[in-house]
């Protein structure tokens, strides 16, 4: 591109405006990648939000008639004035406008994705029984502008984000731009590309770039545009793909190989990695020596490269081995260049590090990390004088197994070197390889019919993940943080959060999950609702929507232990910890659904009751919330409030008093007053209302 930059500077003398042209035509093709994945990122998406209020100046569709299953009016029109129950609206119509009067009623709020959004949350209620643990909460929302939501609330503070977003296979199992996408769609690779990458640029905000991971599920028919998206979007992490079988019995594919696994890619930010867990010995292999019960002794002398004698002379010395035991009598000097004859001692052998070439090697440990090391039980003497001697040792690795208990030494050998007892246990610590064929994993057996015959008896939900693959897959990167915040905003049937409360209850955790889904109703049933003279907003047709009628419900039956009619759940958790599912959870959830809020609204303080709930969460979703304020400020379990600047002075002295708070909310649209009561209680994280805000979503707004 330097030569043509050249150029079109030449060209600008002598004729300016074609230069200009040349330019602008150019810049696009800068910015194209040359290599990795190319896709139409700017194809419209727009969604339909039934149930949200409409206002003036308001973008929305018209609805078909009642009775009518045919999709309706796909336009996007502009409320231009509401009157009573009708309201006016208009829209382009090439170079003029047309206007229409239509009832209220058959309108549907519609948000295009270049839109900013000044998001709310409303509360639909909570199940607790987990004491002072923090909330589990549910939001139903698009998942995109619950996402700019969660950017003010939990911006750089996510461990984990778990998903399983949609296939794209074509069988109208997803929407885009408030449509099912088709296989025959020629834009289906791209639409489904630019609808992940939006969502994949707002999660990168929420993850801990220090220490987090992306975990993200998918099977062939979009594998590899994933792994390019991912590359590009995260070029800083360390990525690779796992294959999982989740289904044993094979699904047909005519004329093909029977389908059995699919894909989980891992996204590691920062100095995230996968922790060494307990698993059942179907995760590793039977084969060679890692996995059999007991610390591995390896050679003390090198093989591979950098083996020989003379890639580091200090590692060529003999051992002196008194046969009798066998064990060490004396370490020699390293033996000086070009010297292979080593000095006598009277009843013992000498060891070098002779290879089986006959070649002259090297030992890995210089002498004195040798003599430090064999004083610690890390050294052993085997053969026989016959076939010769073999030193060897327990490696740093091995070594950290023991000091953390996984091994537990029962004494000490002839030659010094620590003893163990075989593990029988039918348990290893371990990280697996990337194929998992594990029996707990199957999708069928622990999805779906885990859903449909314990905890939702005779509700459906397609496809649902097994359980303990979630619950598995989770606890490579939780283990050892059991104050994580783990994400899901596919959340689905709500497998991710109900694998989060096991994990807590195995190891006494306080790990909390985000789970976001919309109150979709398939694609089936909303042909057969519209029939019945219902429309999206209708409490009939919601309360068969994804989040009211599979997620929050299991969520509850989980925790409870009650299904939605009250009985008890059947049924035992397997694997790991078994116990009735009718015990139930000690754990906290909460359920919203997302508002859209207007900003001048916002920006007067007249829009406190949807806005509350973010704080709440912000403040870590932990203990009472403040959903309204008697006077001028409020305190509750891990955050305040304060509302009236005039009880400034009462509102310190409450905040100083109380050990638990994280995070306090100043409402002023005065820097200075604001500066000064931050300044009284320095050490505390401070927000100031509505500022940061409405800050927060004018940058998100640019997506």
């Amino acid at each position: 591109m330097s030569r043509l930059t050249d150029l079109l500077r030449a060209a600008s003398q002598l004729d300016p405006k074609l230069a200009k042209d040349l330019e602008e035509e150019i810049v696009p093709l800068q910015k194209r990648l040359p290599f990795g994945l190319n896709f139409e990122r700017h194809a419209p998406e727009a969604v339909e939000l039934p149930g949200h209020k409409i206002r003036k100046m308001s973008k929305v569709r018209v609805l078909p008639p009642r009775g009518v299953a045919q999709r309706g009016d796909h336009r996007i029109w502009t409320v231009d004035a509401i009157g009573g129950e009708t309201a006016d609206i208009s829209t382009p119509k090439g170079s003029e406008v047309e206007t229409s009067s239509v009832p209220l009623d058959d309108l549907v709020l519609v948000a295009e994705f270049r839109d900013r959004i000044y998001p709310g949350l409303r509360p639909d209620g909570t199940v607790e029984r987990g004491g002072s643990k923090p909330f589990h909460t549910v939001i139903n929302g698009e998942n995109f502008h619950v996402l700019e939501q969660l950017t003010f609330t939990h911006e750089k503070s996510v461990d984990v984000i778990y998903i399983d977003p949609p296939y794209n296979s074509g069988a109208r199992d997803w929407k885009y731009n408030n449509d099912y996408v088709a296989n025959d769609d020629l834009y289906r690779h791209s639409k489904w590309l630019a609808f992940m990458e939006r969502r994949l640029k707002l999660a990168k905000r929420l993850l801990k770039p220090h220490d987090s991971v992306l975990i993200v599920t998918i099977d062939e028919k979009e594998y590899l545009r994933l792994g390019l998206l991912l590359e590009q979007t995260f070029p800083e992490a360390e990525i690779q793909m796992v294959s999982s079988q989740i289904n044993p019995a094979a699904s047909a594919r005519p004329g093909s190989f029977g389908r059995v696994d699919e894909y989980i890619y891992f996204v590691r930010l920062g100095s995230a990695v996968a922790s060494r867990v307990l698993l059942s010995r179907e995760w590793v292999s039977s084969k060679g020596r890692t996995h059999t019960g007991v610390p591995r002794w390896d050679m003390l002398r090198r093989s591979g490269g950098g083996a020989r004698r003379q890639d580091s002379p200090g590692g060529f010395y003999p051992i002196y081995v008194n046969p009798s035991g066998p064990s060490i009598s004396h370490v020699g000097d390293p033996l000086p260049a070009g010297i292979s004859d080593v000095p006598s001692i009277e009843g013992t052998v000498p060891v070098l590090p002779i290879r089986k070439d006959g070649s002259e090697g090297r030992w890995m440990w210089s002498k004195s990390e040798f003599e430090r090391r064999q004083a610690q039980g890390r050294v052993r003497i085997s053969g026989n004088q016959k076939r010769g001697f073999v030193v060897s040792i327990l490696k740093d690795g091995e070594y950290a197994k023991i000091m953390n208990g996984e091994y537990t030494s029962s004494g000490r050998g002839p030659d010094g070197s620590m003893l163990f007892e075989k593990d029988e246990t039918d348990l290893v610590r371990a990280i697996p390889g990337t194929q998992w064929r594990i029996a707990s994993h199957d999708a069928t057996q622990y999805g779906s019919r885990l859903l449909r015959d314990s905890f939702l008896p005779g509700r459906e939900f397609p496809f649902p993940k097994s359980l303990y693959a979630v619950e598995d897959t989770l606890r490579f990167f939780v283990a050892d943080k059991p104050n994580a915040i783990i994400l899901d905003f596919f959340s689905g049937s709500g497998t991710t959060a109900h694998a989060v409360m096991r994990l807590n209850k195995q190891d006494g955790g306080r790990r909390q999950c985000i789970s976001v889904t919309n109150n979709e109703v398939s694609a089936d049933e909303q042909t057969q609702l519209r029939r019945q003279g219902l429309r999206p907003g209708d409490p009939e047709w919601e309360k068969l929507g994804i989040c009211d009628y599979v997620t929050k419900p299991r969520i509850r039956a989980a925790i409870t232990g009650k299904t939605p009619d009250g009985e008890p759940v059947k049924g035992d958790y397997k694997f790991v910890d078994e116990f009735p599912m009718s015990d139930g959870f000690e754990e906290n959830a909460a359920f919203f659904t997302l508002t859209y809020e207007s900003k001048w609204l916002v920006g007067v303080d007249r829009s406190f009751a949807a806005i509350a709930p973010m704080l709440w969460l912000r403040a870590g979703a932990v203990g009472t919330r403040i959903d309204s304020i008697e006077g001028g400020w409020a305190i509750a379990d891990s955050y305040g409030i304060l509302r009236d600047l005039d009880d400034s002075a009462a509102f310190i002295e409450a905040i100083r008093a109380a050990d638990s708070i994280r995070i306090v909310y100043i409402v002023t649209d005065d820097e200075g007053r604001y500066q000064q009561v931050a300044d009284e209680i320095r050490g505390l994280e401070t927000v100031r209302l509505y500022e940061d805000y409405l800050r927060n979503c004018e940058m998100t707004g640019d997506f």
